[in-house]
């Protein structure tokens, strides 16, 4: 058996970091097909390392017992993956499917350019949650930093708390639901009436991410389009 696996039951495959190293984690489950029968995996003492249980693209469920740092479940691909502490910069970026769960707080640039799957943050995100995501939902329970949906391409954030300045700076498709305040707007971006396709969307991504919170407490942010192209009198806002 490799160093720092042990497995518990059958199905269910423990590895402890500290008895081995991220490359052999990785290297184990990147390896993983979707035929696995090692399908329930369980990561302790991440001790805030960065790249924890990045590129899987097998059906799995990853569970990691305390903080990450940089890029965690990065590249995922069709894994849910639970961390039960906090996610350092990059959690969840470039994410094509499956779901990634949050348990505590997330620094900046959750789900970046994202293009599938769900992001679920239990407490706050700092600067540019969902910087060009292109197909991600994003779930804060929290509040989000500045410049988040920077550039966001398509896909939904959805944020219960707060959002700081600049948000959906030159957005472009993605739809934006925020219930508290917002610092104030990106360029390009702008509130919308919220229709019955917004509401559908909105109540079923609270619905997966677990919470009752009502979609009328929300407010709508979209594209202006004003910047798709180039126009002398809009200059100053590119």
């Amino acid at each position: 058996m490799s160093a720092g696996l042990n497995i518990a039951e059958p199905g269910a495959v423990v590895f402890d970091i500290a008895e081995a190293n991220i490359r052999q984690l990785n290297a184990t489950l990147q390896a993983l097909t979707p035929t696995t029968n090692q399908t329930a995996w369980t990561v302790l003492n991440p001790a805030g390392e960065h790249a924890v249980a990045v590129g899987i693209t097998a059906p799995v469920i990853v569970t990691i017992d305390g903080h990450v740092g940089y890029y965690c479940a990065g590249m995922n691909d069709g894994a849910n993956i639970t961390v039960t502490g906090n996610a350092g910069t990059g959690v969840a970026e470039n994410m094509m499917s499956g779901s990634v769960h949050v348990l505590g707080d997330a620094s900046q640039a959750a789900g970046a350019t994202a293009h599938g799957g769900l992001l679920i943050i239990e407490g706050n995100a700092s600067a540019r949650c969902g910087i060009s995501m292109k197909g991600i939902d994003i779930v804060v329970k929290g509040s989000v930093g500045h410049m988040s949906a920077f550039m966001a391409q398509s896909g939904n954030l959805v944020v219960l708390g707060d959002a700081g300045d600049a948000l959906g700076d030159s957005l472009y498709e993605a739809r934006l639901f925020v219930r508290g305040k917002v610092a104030s707007l990106g360029a390009d971006c702008e509130e919308k009436p919220m229709d019955a396709e917004d509401r559908a969307i909105l109540a079923n991504l609270l619905k997966r991410a677990g919470t009752d919170a009502n979609v009328d407490s929300f407010k709508r942010y979209g594209s202006a389009r004003t910047l798709y192209h180039f126009h002398v009198d809009n200059a100053g806002a590119y």
